[in-house]
């Protein structure tokens, strides 16, 4: 069998059992692009459909005339109208098992980003579609659960112009699936924010996570950022309804109404995992599609219904709302400005009822803390009470802008007939979440490090929330350690319900090793709590003091999107670190990853998604770890599927799984050198520059040898010495 031989067997096995959890609303599926491979394969190339460089001038003009007028729907992207299907378009190409696959690729000059839409979306069972750059990152697989019962889907965006477009069709099913992209939108604005960094909106605004946006921790669950029309942003939220019954109704802005809303795309829980730097965070909890149940231009308002609803996974909350009329004597706004991850801001001043573009609204008079930008459009406006009162219409621009929310009192008679009747206020629902009238929960557990390196000292915060429908006004918390170290304090305070505040545990000292810490509420209110369900979080830690500090270097290969690592301890099942897949086409650039490693010992495992390492004919790929001047594991690059390494760090020391001593005299050398094992026996030299290349091999026998590395540049070595049963290592200079 040859070497494409055995790479598309593996392949399609990938393809074939890959396919990942089935969850009714999650857009992807998992699994592999089987043809992501194909220039190693000798696939044809994938004919394009191109587009040429946009006019940023006139794009960037004509939004700033878009935001003088105070339209805060942001664009991003240019869409192009296409008809690009199965027949008329790509290429088809037959697998060794009768299966078949079908690429195209989008190559749009300059762009920073390219999403599209398919207005015809067929896929039978055991197929799937799979989108991906030259770089390796992906989105999917897509199947028929990916948007069911319907015949349209929107695609999310993915970085850059160069994508690729992949369709697996079983033998089974051939000639089942119909797939026409009737969109394609070429983005001009920086949507991974990779050139300017994350916070691409104004510096006054709040990160959710930030502790001003603990009281309003389920509405923000309710908030998504939208693809509007394939090419704009907008915001909006899920809303409740009189029969609690969490049916999908998303409110946001009538003026963010473009294209089929079955084609949209809808991004939950996209916020950054720090207040005061932002983080990346997987965009990857999305909903596709929406339909269009009434709109209101007399308050700015539509109402959709998503095609799917939520998982449990994404923890969504319906909002609640107030169409009483009664204007907001608080002003809580939680939107997406200029597409940006989830932001927060307040005002303090009573709304006044204000007419904007022809629309009733509530005005806000500039904001006491956060702003709203392009982008922010359809986002919800809550009261003092968490209720929402209204969605973003439009406004001035900057920190301290004033802006307009369409009141949702006037919509409410509008839909009416969807929401029902049960007077002018309704609570919020939390479909993960039954209801008492004393209800203290646990929410989340924070200020502790995944690994806490040389130190043996925790000061956890945890996060309580008032789930009943009673204020909460104490608490018991109570601790505990893998172990049985334990500790309790008591809270007391008011929360509405709803809110949450942070309490600081005191400073508790842990032993080594994993470890787990428990924190429980009880005695609510000084009773018994009636829901134990959510009374109980655990967070789960490493503690490696002292501690080594390893490094991993990976010299890539030519398809580092291939690659990708782990790090267990030695009889695990869960990694401690994972690292890759890496870019495309930059071979020899070096990726490094630092461990914090305790007494014990480790497995190293590399994997390659093609099955063929990362060196020899697709460049010269290696790997190594070191620490402290002891190469743990040294590592050619010359493997299949993946490979394993052992290693050991103890109490006196680090040393590799079999190490022994090595004697080098002298080191560092000029070239020559002598070279003395611990036993009399023979063993295989040799000796590995820092990218892990053979540059030197030989043999020792009598426990001895000469080493002769004078024609060798100057820089450190490996001395890498295999006798039967074992394998020992050592570090060498070189001095000219």
């Amino acid at each position: 069998m040859t070497k494409n031989d055995t790479l598309r067997s593996l392949l399609i096995i990938g393809i074939l059992v890959g396919t990942g959890t089935d969850l009714d609303a999650q857009v992807s599926f998992g699994g592999r692009p089987w043809a992501q491979h194909a220039m190693k394969m000798g696939l044809p190339e994938a004919p394009a459909f191109t587009a040429p460089l946009l006019d940023l001038e006139a794009l960037f003009a004509e939004d700033a005339q878009r935001a003088a007028d105070g339209n805060k729907r942001l664009r991003f992207g240019v869409n192009h109208v296409t008809d690009l299907n199965l027949d008329n378009s790509g290429v088809w190409s037959e697998l060794p098992n009768g299966d078949r696959v079908w690429r195209l690729r989008l190559s749009l000059s300059g762009a920073t980003s390219t999403n599209f839409e398919f207005h015809e979306y067929v896929v039978p069972e055991g197929a799937m579609v799979h989108v991906y750059t030259p770089e390796g990152e992906r989105l999917g697989g897509f199947t028929a659960a990916s948007n069911p019962g319907h015949t349209k889907l929107g695609v999310g965006l993915l970085p850059g112009g160069e994508v690729t477009i992949e369709y697996d069709e079983p033998a089974a099913v051939a000639g089942q699936g119909r797939l026409r992209i009737g969109q394609v939108t070429q983005g001009y604005r920086d949507s991974f924010h990779r050139h300017k960094g994350f916070n691409e909106s104004l510096s006054c605004n709040n990160n959710v996570i930030c502790p001003e946006g603990d009281p309003w921790r389920d509405q923000i669950r309710s908030v998504a950022r939208i693809v509007v029309g394939g090419g704009d942003w907008c915001t909006g939220s899920l809303i409740n309804n009189c029969a609690n019954d969490g049916t999908p109704y998303f409110l946001t802005a009538n003026h963010c109404m473009d294209g089929d809303p079955a084609t949209w795309v809808f991004a939950f829980n996209w916020e950054s995992s720090n207040c005061a730097t932002n983080v990346n965070t997987p965009m990857d909890q999305t909903v596709s599609g929406a339909t269009l149940l009434e709109t209101n231009p007399g308050s700015d308002m539509a109402l959709l219904q998503l095609n799917s609803v939520p998982p449990a996974a994404y923890g969504v909350y319906y909002s609640g709302w107030d169409a009483s009329g009664n204007a907001p004597e608080d002003q809580i706004g939680i939107h997406h400005p200029s597409g940006d991850q989830k932001k927060i801001s307040f005002n303090g001043e009573t709304s006044a009822e204000e007419p904007y573009g022809g629309a009733s609204c509530w005005q806000v008079d500039a904001w006491d803390d956060g702003t709203t930008e392009g982008g922010s459009s359809g986002s919800g406006l809550w009261n003092q009470n968490g209720l929402l009162v209204g969605q973003l219409y439009g406004g001035t621009f900057g920190c301290n802008c004033t802006d307009y929310y369409g009141r949702f009192n006037v919509s409410y008679p509008v839909i009416e007939n969807h929401l029902g009747s049960c007077g002018p206020i309704l609570t919020g629902y939390d479909p993960n979440q039954a209801l008492f009238a004393v209800d203290g929960a646990i929410q989340s557990i924070s200020g502790i490090p995944g690994v806490l390196c040389n130190n043996s000292t925790i000061t956890p915060s945890v996060t309580i929330r008032n789930a009943g429908t009673d204020p909460l006004t104490s608490l018991e918390i109570g601790w505990e350690l893998l172990g049985g170290t334990s500790g309790s304090q008591d809270w007391s305070g008011n929360l509405n319900s709803g809110a949450t505040t942070t309490i600081t545990l005191p400073a508790i000292t842990v032993g080594n090793g994993a470890q787990t810490i428990t924190v429980t509420c009880t005695s609510p209110n000084g009773g018994t709590d009636p829901n134990a369900l959510n009374n109980t979080r655990s967070f789960a830690f490493t503690v490696n003091d002292p501690a080594a500090i390893a490094t991993l270097a990976i010299t890539l290969d030519n398809y580092g999107g291939e690659t990708t690592w782990e790090l267990f301890p030695e009889n695990g099942q869960d990694p401690l670190y994972t690292g890759g897949p890496y870019t495309n086409f930059t071979e020899g650039e070096v990726e490094s990853t630092e461990f914090c490693l305790g007494e014990g010992c480790y497995r190293f495992v590399i994997h390659d998604d093609a099955a063929d390492g990362i060196c020899c004919g697709y460049g010269e790929g290696s790997y190594l770890i070191e620490a402290s001047g002891t190469m743990l594991v040294v590592g050619d690059g010359e493997f299949a599927e993946q490979l394993e390494h052992e290693f050991c760090i103890t109490n006196t020391g680090i040393r590799p799984a079999g190490e022994a001593l090595i004697s080098l005299r002298p080191n560092p050398t000029t070239g020559p050198v002598e070279l003395r094992l611990p036993s009399q026996g023979s063993a295989q030299v040799e000796v590995l520059d820092m990218a892990g290349r053979q540059v030197y091999q030989g043999y020792a026998s009598n426990g001895r040898t000469l080493l002769d590395l004078s024609a060798q540049a100057e820089g450190i070595y490996v001395v890498k010495v295999t006798a039967p049963g074992s394998t020992h290592t050592a570090r060498m200079a070189v001095r000219h």
